[in-house]
């Protein structure tokens, strides 16, 4: 069955299927691969994006390049606490002490950070396992049903996730979710990249970064807003024109507190119909470029700060910084600022949640 794939995935089916899931069953995995030899591999628990090689040409030579922080067993993947790859959710960010207000009522939400939500709670869906289908050699979709009253959220909530490779190396990932009571939405891929190699013992900080954003959110200490956003013009989240991660490192307060990058980017409006890069990145050799495109109103960009100890795929652990992630998303705390301008994280019963993020390579 798996004499088709490359040896890479062959060996990652094999190795992530010896331990057992909560549930007492194996993992079950998907890998997608296109023409141009691009391959990406998907795992039921959390709807994770395991693998992601790339065809890479040095000295006019191809080779495939894994630019996907990850791991290689199941007792790994649970063992991590970055939420390495998974699709998080009922709400990706935090929520200041898990609380919220919707029509009146008040939710009290699963704590699991300093006193507040992160990602859905202490059993967010990172860990559940999604019900998974091949619809061809280039996607794969996953479904999940979230009971009402599921970590403290209210209405039952189905939520699809569709993985498609596409010919031109790009893996796109719609979302999409139904609720029959009103409720808080905001899902997001917690992928960590780095273009010069996985696990290639590099940082990430050498890379050249750009984002389409005029404001950032700034937080206190445990990662909660603020409440007021804050223009970038000469300060070291104004990554407007491509600079390097580690040019304006821990230059501020904002920054220092967070022992890096850790902030949400309010997207300029016309970056917001996934039709032009949000943000681009650009490995220190420029052997490979990586473009976000979003309906998202921001982007999380976290720079690894405390990825210290978490397993990598090769037997060892990732170091802080040994990858960067570009979440898009809602902002963090959304349901408590009605107040903010583009606020979509209310779900009514007669709405359709639909949000689509790219990740292309070149």
């Amino acid at each position: 069955m798996l004499t088709h794939l490359p040896q890479h995935a062959i060996a990652l089916h094999q190795s992530m299927t010896v331990d057992m899931a909560a549930d007492g069953l194996p993992a079950k995995l998907i890998t997608l691969v296109n023409q141009q030899g691009m391959s990406v591999t998907l795992m039921d628990i959390g709807a994770t994006w395991l693998s992601c090689c790339v065809p890479v040409t040095v000295d006019h030579q191809t080779q495939y390049r894994e630019v996907l922080l990850g791991v290689s067993t199941l007792n790994d993947f649970y063992q991590q606490q970055a939420y390495l790859g998974a699709t998080v959710g009922r709400y990706a960010n935090r929520i200041a002490a898990g609380k919220f207000s919707l029509d009146g009522e008040d939710y009290q939400l699963s704590i699991n950070q300093k006193g507040n939500c992160l990602h859905g709670g202490e059993s967010g869906f990172n860990h559940r396992r999604w019900q998974m289908q091949q619809v061809n050699a280039t996607e794969a979709q996953f479904s999940l049903l979230s009971a009402d009253g599921d970590m403290g959220f209210p209405g039952n909530l189905q939520v699809i996730v569709t993985y498609t490779l596409t010919e031109n190396n790009e893996l796109s990932i719609r979302y999409s979710a139904e609720t029959d009571k009103p409720t808080v939405v905001n899902l997001t891929n917690h992928g960590y990249f780095n273009l010069l190699g996985a696990d290639s013992g590099k940082d990430c900080l050498s890379h050249q970064l750009m984002i389409n954003a005029d404001h950032y959110l700034p937080t206190d200490s445990s990662g909660i807003p603020l409440g007021e956003f804050k223009t970038v013009e000469a300060t070291s989240f104004d990554f407007r024109e491509q600079k390097l991660i580690n040019q304006d490192w821990l230059a501020d307060s904002d920054q220092q507190q967070a022992q890096g990058y850790d902030h949400s980017f309010v997207l300029r409006s016309d970056v917001r119909r996934a039709t032009t890069a949000c943000a681009t990145i650009v490995a220190a050799d420029h052997s490979l470029t990586m473009d976000v495109l979003t309906t998202k109103p921001a982007i999380q960009l976290y720079t690894g700060n405390f990825l210290a100890g978490s397993p990598n795929r090769i037997g060892g652990e990732y170091k802080n910084y040994s990858g960067f992630a570009l979440e898009t998303q809602f902002l963090p705390d959304s349901p408590n600022h009605p107040e903010w301008p583009d606020n979509d994280s209310i779900l009514l019963p007669s709405e359709h949640y639909h949000h689509l993020t790219c990740y292309r390579f070149r």
